[in-house]
């Protein structure tokens, strides 16, 4: 049976390697494989894209980043996903990039099947999206780096940060049904990491007719895969806490339907938590 909850690898001091790895297989389904690498201050990492499409967010690190063997570019500094603005590549079918670690520096890759013949691009945090969402304690930031308007085939990525004690991707929604426009079928994960070591929080996964609803405890570096149905997200108190959403499906849209019996609190929101924004959206060139 596919699991719903995966864990980072049990080195968190290691000074490189792989610290998650989530298949098609592993997850229970057809398009969204992630990774997030950890490499030593002076190492590579190599990546290429054949027969997929391929996202890299720098979660924390310094590092220069050359497409296609091309001149290297500044990726980074981000001293932490609570910090400072995400830097993120673009990679379709048939490019490669190669990534030397100034620091030791962490990378998320995103990756679903493709062959488009699209152009690879390097996203600056001045170009990643800045919204405000939700109103009281449901106030979270959204830091989107390929939304429906990137140039991509299949690939959605977005960051979301959520203060202590707030609710995250509330209203309740879901986007498992075909059925534009409202909603599309869509893969996510949802990759975690707190501000606290010890931090945590709780993500409900539920069906509306009632056949599946679980709870489970977050905490860094977990990942929870939502194949379908409503799965909002509370951080616990005094732990403000980010998590990094892949999204992939046969349509690119964000289209989602809300649980009915809390869509209406969408119209009703207060004015948002002052907490936020937690990162500046950064001024442009």
């Amino acid at each position: 049976m596919a699991r719903t909850l995966f864990r980072s690898s049990p080195r968190p001091d290691a000074s490189d390697g792989v610290l998650l790895d989530v298949t098609p297989a592993d997850a229970g389904w057809e398009f969204v494989r992630f990774r997030v690498h950890r490499i030593a201050a002076g190492g590579t990492l190599r990546v290429s894209a054949d027969g997929e499409e391929c996202c890299l967010v720098l979660l924390a690190g310094d590092a220069e980043i050359a497409i296609d063997d091309g001149t290297a570019e500044a990726f980074g500094p981000r001293p932490d996903v609570f910090d400072a603005y995400p830097h993120a590549a673009y990679l379709p079918h048939g490019h490669s990039a190669r990534l030397h670690a100034r620091t030791v520096t962490e990378v998320a890759e995103g990756r679903a099947p493709s062959t488009a013949p699209l152009e690879p691009r390097i996203v600056r945090p001045e170009q990643c999206g800045y919204e405000i969402r939700g109103g009281g304690n449901a106030t979270r930031q959204i830091i989107d780096i390929l939304p429906p308007a990137f140039p991509a085939d299949r690939l959605l990525v977005v960051e979301v940060l959520t203060p202590g004690g707030n609710w995250s991707s509330y209203p309740p929604h879901k986007h498992d049904v075909d059925a534009p426009p409202g909603e599309v079928d869509l893969e996510e994960i949802y990759y975690y990491r707190m501000r606290k070591p010890h931090g945590y929080g709780f993500q409900r996964l539920y069906t509306a007719d009632g056949s599946r609803d679980e709870t489970f405890k977050v905490e860094h570096g977990d990942l929870i895969v939502v194949r379908d149905g409503y799965h909002p997200y509370v951080s616990a108190y005094g732990i403000d806490s980010y998590y990094l959403n892949v999204l992939a499906g046969t349509r690119r849209s964000m289209a989602a339907s809300d649980d009915p019996r809390y869509a209406a609190l969408r119209a009703q929101w207060p004015p948002p938590d002052p907490r936020l924004p937690a990162i500046p959206r950064p001024a442009g060139p």
